[in-house]
């Protein structure tokens, strides 16, 4: 029963940062990058299993890089190209490090898709660090944050950095993405982030409450995604995508 708690634990810590960074995601039109971080932190996480590090120093370092280099190609011309090639490169590098560490079926699939059950207590610390800072740190700037997406020449003019914000911003996103990994994989990660995330910008007009919205949300997702999976031994990834899709699609029914 304890192991339980502990996943029930590790996967609401995950669902408060995915839904608080989701919101901003939303707020500052981020989707592809949403897209492309967890993609980032995928190599890390195989490159762990290669070379026997830790796995969050894996997912956060890989994901904090993914995020500089996002910063630099976003600055191109042709953003969405260098975005997609870019994400494309990290989810290559990451099947090489699966196939050289000789556990590529049950690791990709886990990565990929979500493995939530293979977390364990030594977990814990790192999850319960992103899940609690991380929210923290997006309502502390979030007005800041979602400025300098909307108007960065008004910010600007008030004295702000709005290329700092981004970086900031891509930071944040960068380890709720990475950390959110192992639970709902690479691959839907950007779901539980955008399907919270989009339904409270539709309710919410405030941007505190709305944050708050997209975290209880996000929680309540999870928990009932954690349920099926104990049921069906289907992945957690499947239920939170679906899920995330019904929740949107039933707000903007009943916002029309």
């Amino acid at each position: 029963m304890s192991y339980l708690v502990e996943i029930w634990l590790a996967a609401s810590l995950v669902a408060l940062a995915a839904g608080a960074v989701g919101y901003v995601v939303v707020l500052r039109r981020a989707a592809f990058a949403a897209h492309a971080l967890p993609m980032a932190a995928f190599p890390g996480a195989a490159a762990s299993s290669l070379f026997g590090f830790s796995l969050p120093a894996g997912l956060a370092g890989f994901a904090l890089g993914g995020a500089a280099l996002l910063t630099l190609v976003q600055r191109s011309a042709r953003r969405d190209s260098a975005t997609g090639l870019l994400l494309a490169g990290f989810l290559a590098l990451g099947a090489l490090c699966l196939s050289l560490s000789g556990h590529y079926a049950g690791s990709v699939y886990g990565l990929l898709f979500g493995q939530v059950f293979a977390l364990g207590p030594e977990d814990l610390p790192v999850l319960g660090l992103s899940g609690l800072c991380l929210p923290i740190l997006l309502w502390l700037g979030l007005r800041p944050l979602v400025l300098s997406a909307m108007a960065p020449d008004l910010m600007r003019v008030q004295g702000g950095q709005p290329r700092l914000a981004e970086l900031a911003f891509l930071a944040l996103l960068a380890l709720a993405a990475g950390f959110a990994v192992p639970v709902t994989g690479a691959l839907l990660v950007f779901s539980l982030m955008l399907g919270p995330g989009a339904t409270a910008s539709r309710f919410c007009k405030r941007l505190e409450t709305g944050l708050l919205f997209a975290m209880v949300i996000a929680l309540g997702l999870v928990w009932v995604a954690l349920g099926l999976t104990y049921m069906t031994n289907w992945p957690v990834g499947f239920f939170t995508g679906t899920g995330s899709a019904l929740i949107y699609l039933l707000a903007r029914l009943k916002t029309v």
